[in-house]
């Protein structure tokens, strides 16, 4: 594990730059998160963000892009326009937390 900084956040990271501790995760960690990315965040992108962290407390692991769908009402369709390319990678990148479980 390699330490970083993030927007004055000292954050440990793994090989392909995901966070290895969901709670060193903040809101004002996100934007930067996404920024590095390439993207900005707007409302959908908060909903989603919210919901990931609120599942991965219960459930344990990071949701898929199925039930991230399915949970929030939000059709895969938007997911790839609001996260494109890799959707559940990046909402999980930008949320903190652990790729979800199938994801290379």
């Amino acid at each position: 594990m390699t330490t970083t900084t993030i927007a004055g956040h000292q954050v440990e990271v793994n090989e392909e730059g995901f966070l290895t501790r969901p709670d060193e995760w903040s809101e004002d960690l996100a934007p930067e998160l996404a920024g590095l990315i390439g993207l900005q965040l707007g409302d959908e992108h908060w909903k989603l963000i919210h919901f990931l962290r609120d599942d991965f407390a219960a459930q344990g692991e990071t949701a898929t892009l199925r039930r991230v769908s399915t949970q929030t009402g939000t059709p895969v369709k938007q997911l790839f326009a609001l996260f494109p390319g890799k959707p559940a990678k990046k909402m999980a990148y930008v949320s903190g937390l652990p790729k979800p479980k199938g994801c290379v």
